[in-house]
């Protein structure tokens, strides 16, 4: 009963991460090369792939409203639910009306031959094995040279922390790293596909190769990425602050190839809160950090990451976080509202902070966020950027759009004929958050 032939359509759609991402279009590939015809969503389709995120409550009702809508554009189609929603809390998502298929994060990779199997569609069909079990990264070949300029990379999954606010570890797992030769075959696997950046990703990327043997480290892969064939430009996804060690500072200060433009998932300014959310570092480190990788990689482009009213979090412990941000030499900001979840340790802390607050405090912070933004950008205009162009064009302005190395979104006239190339441009302008810029060599 319920036999998926080879020629049915698929649509996936995802939620959350760059590794949840990078998840998708491993599921992508292998769901093509088993013959099924995978399109864009939404549109309709014989299956729905709904690849979940479950950080705060907003991405759980997300998910859940994404499983709606593909039930909604496809009513007789099979609805298949993966990702961290699915793999936290299988029994939440059985409860959405519709849902066929649950899987967890360790089946993500088995998809094909799950929906090859005949599937008894008069109930949820669950599949979601214990996480902490997976000791191994699933490495799959993805080219999607002819679609995207950037490539995306997971070389980590999984996460050793505990931190009081974070349900990731039991969506996600243990650490566990790509080994080091297949990251390199990965890479130039990439280059000779045509891509000129590749974005190294994974849910705790700092601890990179700590549970290989032998060990290896996010510095020794840098080093090595500087002398193989590989995508001239390398950029490095979050890494926390506890694992910045001079080493990774000297080799990123160094590279050729990896972009200076980092994320640092500060969480709070506070040092009483740090210690309730169980991070291992205070503010002071904090703002040193930032001030030393300043100091040595020069026109470094960094976002933080900020959680607003955490328990306990009053006004005092507020506006610590505001102004270590506020002096601090940083890009960009992003803001995210604590959310309570389920099976971590902060789910029942006392002193909550209203939603008034919380919101409040997320508008300050995004003000200060949006200053920050347009004073790093105000730095370049006069100068050349090293930008590569992207294949899509802005939507509003029609002009070609891409990414400096240091992360500063540049908007530039030209043909499309740009696209996927390295090109000079010199910044002239600010439009609303974005670089307006003209080719080098125009007139």
């Amino acid at each position: 009963m319920g036999e998926i032939s080879m020629n049915e359509t698929v649509a996936i759609t995802t939620l959350g991460c760059k590794a949840n991402q990078f998840d998708s279009e491993m599921m992508r590939t292998s769901l093509e090369r088993s013959g099924f015809e995978v399109i864009s969503f939404p549109q309709w389709a014989d299956i729905h792939i709904v690849n979940t995120c479950t950080v705060t409550h907003r991405a759980d009702y997300q998910s859940r409203q994404l499983i709606r809508r593909a039930r909604r554009l496809s009513p007789s189609s099979l609805i298949v639910v993966t990702g961290c929603y699915a793999q936290a809390y299988p029994e939440d998502v059985q409860g959405v009306e519709g849902v066929g298929v649950i899987l967890g994060n360790g089946e993500k990779a088995s998809i094909a031959d799950i929906l090859r199997d005949p599937l008894d569609r008069s109930h949820a069909m669950v599949k979601v094995s214990d996480i902490d079990k997976e000791r191994k990264i699933r490495e799959a070949d993805i080219d999607r040279s002819c679609r995207y300029t950037r490539a995306l990379l997971k070389i980590q999954d999984g996460c050793n922390a505990s931190c009081a606010y974070c349900i990731i570890p039991r969506a996600r797992g243990r650490s566990r790293s790509l080994d080091p030769l297949r990251v390199i075959h990965q890479l130039q696997r990439l280059e000779k596909s045509g891509f000129k950046e590749v974005v190294m990703t994974g849910i705790h990327l700092g601890i990179y190769g700590a549970d290989l043997f032998p060990p290896s480290s996010l510095v020794e892969l840098c080093n090595k990425m500087e002398t193989i064939p590989a995508p001239q430009r390398i950029r490095l996804s979050s890494i926390e602050p506890g694992d910045f060690c001079p080493k990774l500072i000297q080799s990123i200060a160094s590279s050729s190839r990896v972009c200076h433009h980092l994320h640092i998932p500060m969480q709070s300014g506070d040092d009483d809160i740090l210690r309730r959310m169980n991070r291992n570092y205070d503010g002071t480190f904090f703002a040193d950090l930032v001030q030393t990788l300043i100091h040595r990689i020069p026109d470094l482009n960094i976002g933080v990451d900020v959680i607003v009213g955490f328990p306990g979090e009053g006004e005092k412990q507020f506006r610590k976080t505001y102004e270590l941000l506020e002096k601090s030499d940083i890009g960009y900001l992003h803001v995210f509202p604590f959310s309570t979840r389920r099976g971590t340790a902060a789910y029942e802390f006392p002193h909550q902070v209203d939603s008034v607050s919380k919101k409040r405090r997320c508008e300050s912070l995004r003000a200060l966020g949006k200053r920050k933004r347009a004073a790093f950008q105000r730095r370049f205009l006069g100068r050349e950027l090293e930008v590569l162009v992207e294949g899509k064009r802005d939507k509003l302005t029609g002009r070609l759009k891409g990414y400096s190395g240091n992360y500063i979104p540049v908007l530039i006239e030209g043909e499309d004929d740009l696209a996927n190339q390295e090109i000079r441009v010199l910044a002239t302008d600010l439009d609303d958050g974005r670089v307006l810029g003209r080719v080098v060599g125009d007139t």
